[in-house]
């Protein structure tokens, strides 16, 4: 699902998505002083959104330049960035965490806002993205590399997945016994406090079987020979497993000579009970496919001439998203600077990758294109033109991405990807104001006004407009399912398998009651709404009917809604 304008747009999410965004990445616009778009007003915030994208001014665009002379150079960002941040962690499921890229111009500011926003102690890293090994030569004194991205989480009881190992990593598990392939990690600690003297109980011998590598702890004609964690240089080193656990894993422990002493290592294996061994991102994400070469690259390949300035590599994107949501929780993937769509473009391919069901929400502002580029040649008339293309591009390369994987593998595994389970659909929403006409009276036009207000919808949006008002403002998802039914020629929404039924036809008769009661009944739920058009029944008595009708069948007054 994609969406077209952030601050507003976070506002109403706030009711259907509250505590059901797992996890949220952003790439705000950096603070160059520079067309500086978000100027907000609140007082009038649709209006100010029309006319900053050019939707209402013919003249265009309408940019704020931010310059570093004007006294409100940081406070200007970060006035734009603080309620988009603070409305975004009521989206967060307690379990959740948030990425955010930025330069070093405003990350110290950004990481004292998070920390009011998030909480000091859900700072988690600093960590830095090599997007540039060359450098670049566009600053003063240093040749810039990397960019930064901060990470918090709502609360500690954020839960990591973790990343697959890479193929180096796979390579060295490369011996096996009865429990399956394992590496062999020497149990000597290195590093750090690493002596005896720093932790007397980890100095201990162990009992080597010279002909089988069997350890013990006790010394026996079978396990003959001494091992002492002993460093090269010939001082007393230390175990990184105190006697306790290595009692508890002694059949996890093997011992060879090496030279002429024997070495004990840790059988560290490939799998366990809870799946395939993953590791922890590194504070230094580097690496060529998170390059913005590759990005650019990938990028040009998948969209050709509708360019776009520095797109974030995919490899990140699905790196953070598979990092940090289980691929069978159904997550939810926010990101209201979504520019190409990037994060999207990740969440697919995250999917194709271990068997996912994650989603997500993409918001971006309709900033006009240059009359001049390629893009709006082509016809394309603001970054939300690209964000949709990309998307739309991105789903169907990833799925016969999968396709051809599968050819050249053969039979699929427990948690490979089928082409035919991607699901690579989205809707796109464009931000309004309401449907629905305020009621404003003035008396010296009163009668011409009633009339006017006889139906309160809008004449130009269609029912489905209304339809998704009606599920944001009950809270609802909006990519729930919604059945289109037909009874007495009237059509019945049946949204959420009954969660929530919506009528907006102009016939409305105690027929449609009754199909919704018996709808309830076979579903067999206790919850549900049903909303009606108010002007649209046939007439008073009908009204009461349906009314009638509904409660029977069990709804409460507070079920029955109209507009």
């Amino acid at each position: 699902m994609t969406l077209t304008d952030n601050l507003e747009v976070l506002k109403l999410l706030q009711k259907s998505y509250n505590n059901k965004v797992k996890m949220i990445y952003i790439d705000p616009p950096y603070n160059t002083g520079n067309d500086f778009i978000y100027k907000d007003n609140f007082k009038n915030s649709v209006d100010s959104y029309l006319e900053l994208t050019g939707q209402k001014d013919g003249e265009g665009n309408k940019f704020t330049t931010n310059t570093e002379s004007n006294g409100r150079y940081h406070t200007d960002w970060l006035n734009m960035m603080y309620p988009r941040l603070k409305l975004a962690r009521n989206l967060l499921t307690d379990d959740g965490v948030i990425f955010i890229s930025i330069d070093d111009g405003e990350a110290d500011n950004l990481r004292k806002m998070c920390n009011e926003v998030f909480g000091e102690s859900n700072f988690v890293a600093d960590l830095c993205v090599v997007n540039n090994l060359k450098g670049r030569n566009d600053k003063k004194y240093i040749a810039r590399a990397n960019e930064r991205l901060l990470m918090y989480v709502k609360s500690l009881d954020f839960d990591e997945h973790g990343l697959e190992l890479d193929d180096k990593i796979l390579s060295e598990y490369n011996l096996n016994d009865n429990f399956g392939k394992y590496r062999l990690l020497e149990l000597r600690k290195r590093g750090g406090p690493d002596t005896r003297k720093d932790r007397p109980k980890m100095y201990y011998p162990f009992y080597v079987n010279p002909e089988t590598g069997d350890i013990s702890l006790e010394r026996s004609n079978y396990f003959s020979i001494e091992a002492l964690p002993v460093k090269s240089n010939g001082d007393d080193g230390r175990w990184r497993w105190g006697r306790e656990t290595a009692s508890k894993k002694i059949e996890q422990l093997f011992g060879k000579q090496v030279g002429n002493k024997y070495n004990i290592y840790e059988k560290n294996y490939l799998e366990s009970e809870d799946g395939a061994r993953r590791v922890r991102p590194k504070s230094v994400l580097s690496g060529a496919a998170y390059s913005t070469d590759v990005a650019t690259k990938e990028y040009r390949a998948l969209m050709g001439k509708l360019d776009f300035t520095n797109p974030k590599p995919v490899a990140l994107l699905s790196d953070l998203i598979i990092y940090a949501t289980a691929p069978n929780e159904n997550a939810t993937i926010l990101d209201f600077f979504s520019g190409s769509a990037t994060t999207a473009h990740g969440v697919f391919y995250a999917n194709s990758i271990d068997n996912g069901n994650r989603k997500f929400i993409m918001v971006q502002l309709p900033e006009i294109l240059d009359e001049e580029s390629e893009a709006c040649k082509e016809g394309y008339r603001s970054i939300c033109d690209i964000g949709e293309e990309r998307i739309r591009r991105a789903g169907q390369k990833v799925k016969n991405d999968l396709i051809e994987k599968n050819n050249k593998e053969g039979m699929l595994s427990d948690n490979q990807a089928n082409p035919d389970d991607l699901d690579i659909g989205f809707k796109i929403f464009r931000l309004d104001s309401s449907n629905l006409t305020e009621w404003q009276v003035n008396f010296d036009e009163l009668e011409s006004n009633i009339d006017l207000f006889e139906s309160n919808v809008l004449k130009e949006r269609s029912e489905l407009d209304i339809l998704f008002e009606i599920m944001l403002k009950n809270g609802l998802d909006l990519t729930y399912p919604v059945t289109e039914i037909i009874e007495d020629s009237c059509k019945i929404y049946d949204i959420a398998v009954g969660n929530l039924f919506v009528c907006l036809n102009d016939n409305i008769n105690r027929d449609v009651a009754r199909k919704i009661a018996a709808l309830r009944k076979e579903y067999g739920i206790e919850t549900s709404q049903v909303v009606f058009k108010d002007s649209g029944f046939q007439n008073d008595t009908e009204k009461l009917n349906c009314y009638e009708i509904l409660k029977e069948a069990g709804y409460q007054d507070s079920d029955l809604l109209s507009i």
